[in-house]
Parts: C-alpha cells; structure tokens; sequence
C-alpha cells in the first residue's frame, strides 16, 4: 500500500448497499477521544496507541486515548472546574446535558485508557500522581461501569478541570459503518508529575511520537490509522508545544466531518469534506478494499 490508510475490506459492499438505498444508516453513538501532548524539545509528541491485531475493527491501527460516553456522564452532576457546561455547550454546540457528557467522557477515557487524570482537588490544582493500588482499583471500576465517573470524582474529593481540554475537532462514522460514532476530539498537555501506561484491554502498544514523524511513517505505510488520526495529527503538525495546540483549538472550526458516498459514472466515489487526501473510487461491479 501507498500509505498507512486503513479501510475495512467490507466497505465497497456496503457503500454500494447504501448507494441503491438497501442499507438503513445506525444511528451513531457519542464518544470523546483525546490527543494527549507533552513537551519534547523540538516540538510535543502525543500519546498513541496501537489496537490489537486481534480488534474486528481497525485491528493493528494507531489512535488515541477515547471511548464512548457513558449514559451517567450526562445523568450525574459531576464536580466541575474551568469554563462552565453553558460555555461548553456554546462552544460545542450542543445543550449542557450533552456538553457535560462529551467533557466528561474525554477526561474518564484518558483515565481509563492512558491512566493520566484531568482533575484535581480544585480548580488551580491537579493531582500528581494516579499509580498505586487504591488509583487501579478505582480505574479497574470505572472501565467495568461498577463506578460512575461522578462517583469516582466525590469519592477522591476532585473536580474535573475542563480547561486543560481544548476542543479540536469532530468526527462521524459514514453511514455505511456497521459500528458508527459521533467523535468528539480534544488536545490537552500531559499533567506534571503523571505518566502513561498501557491500561488499555484493546491496545498491544502505546507511543509517545512527534506528529510528523507519525505521519511521516503512515504515508512511508508504517503505520495504519483511521483518517480522522492522521488527519489530525497533520493538524498539529504547526503547534511548537502543546500550550500553543491548546492555543490553537479555541478557533477551530466544529463543524462535523462525515464521509459521503455516491455513483459516479459507474463507480463509488467515497469523499471527506475538506480531506481530498481519503478520497476512493471503488467500481461499481466489483469488491475491493
């Protein structure tokens, strides 16, 4: 291959499907994944990690820290600091229920995945340090759902610090995916005194790596990943640190980028708005990946 592009070998069948309308669309479930940055000298790595080859989705790709929401994300009243939910909301575009859920499921995904924690004892602090067996088996609860974010918040004594988030972009599954998600992504820097790990049951791998040397080994066809990752690491690519990627991510533009499939002259033609780079041409009457 060219490029590290990774592309399900089942999607020529179901674009055509969604095409001739005999594919209904699933309707997309909320998630939040976030690019976790930290200093390095000559520019700041972020944090990947690389899904199982055994994963049925993107199995051996390189993504971020993230998960899908959980409904008590948006059902509890979590402890709060930084901009406010209607802040959140305006910047999202989306009502407080939602902006909490979204903020939330950003920050516990990054605990449960990299075991690096946005929150603090208050709203000018942040913990130092989330190792020790008392942290894992609040973590090990939280990734079960025994334990509710919020929960997990009262029982430390922390509130979530939503400005360390910024928010950079938003993506959605086309609609011809069988698994399909609204993806919020957001930068925030690597907490001092806190570290990664590989906390993650569905990662082989974790990287910290500059963003243009991973996205000069995805188009050396190095490394897999999913558009909406290497669209976004060429995104970062400019940031000389990560205050100036959380800089950067109050402008941006949140309008979501969802794929779009139609006939052309005998072919799929498969596009993302804004990234010509993905664009395929899948004929017609035959599959391929």
């Amino acid at each position: 291959m060219a490029n590290g592009q990774w592309f399900p070998p089942d999607w020529p069948d179901r674009i055509r499907a969604l095409a001739d309308g005999t594919l209904t669309p699933v309707t997309p479930k909320r998630a939040a994944t976030v690019m976790l940055l930290k200093e390095t000298g000559p520019g700041p790595a972020v944090h990947m990690l690389r899904r199982r080859a055994s994963m049925a989705f993107a199995g051996g790709a390189y993504a971020y820290p993230g998960g899908g929401v959980d409904p008590r994300d948006d059902d509890h009243h979590v402890r709060w600091a930084g901009p406010s939910r209607a802040w959140w909301a305006d910047r999202l575009r989306v009502d407080e229920k939602e902006a909490q859920a979204t903020v939330c499921a950003a920050v516990r995904e990054t605990y449960e995945e990299a075991g690096v924690l946005l929150a603090g004892p208050g709203a000018d602090s942040v913990v130092g340090d989330t190792t020790g067996a008392d942290w894992e088996a609040d973590r090990a609860a939280l990734v079960a759902r025994e334990l509710s974010f919020a929960e997990f918040l009262d029982r430390r004594g922390l509130v979530l610090r939503s400005d360390l988030l910024g928010a950079w972009t938003r993506w959605i599954t086309p609609e011809f995916e069988p698994r399909r998600y609204d993806t919020w992504f957001f930068v925030a820097a690597l907490p001092e005194g806190q570290r990664t790990r590989n906390a993650s049951t569905e990662a082989d791998r974790t990287v910290w790596i500059r963003p243009v040397e991973a996205a000069a080994a995805y188009d050396r066809g190095e490394l897999l990943m999913m558009p909406p990752t290497i669209a976004t690491l060429r995104q970062l690519m400019p940031c000389g640190s990560p205050a100036e990627a959380l800089a950067a991510a109050r402008s941006r533009d949140l309008t979501p980028v969802l794929a779009q499939a139609r006939l052309v002259d005998g072919e799929v033609v498969l596009t993302w708005p804004g990234h010509d780079e993905f664009t395929q041409h899948v004929p017609s009457g035959t599959a391929r990946a």
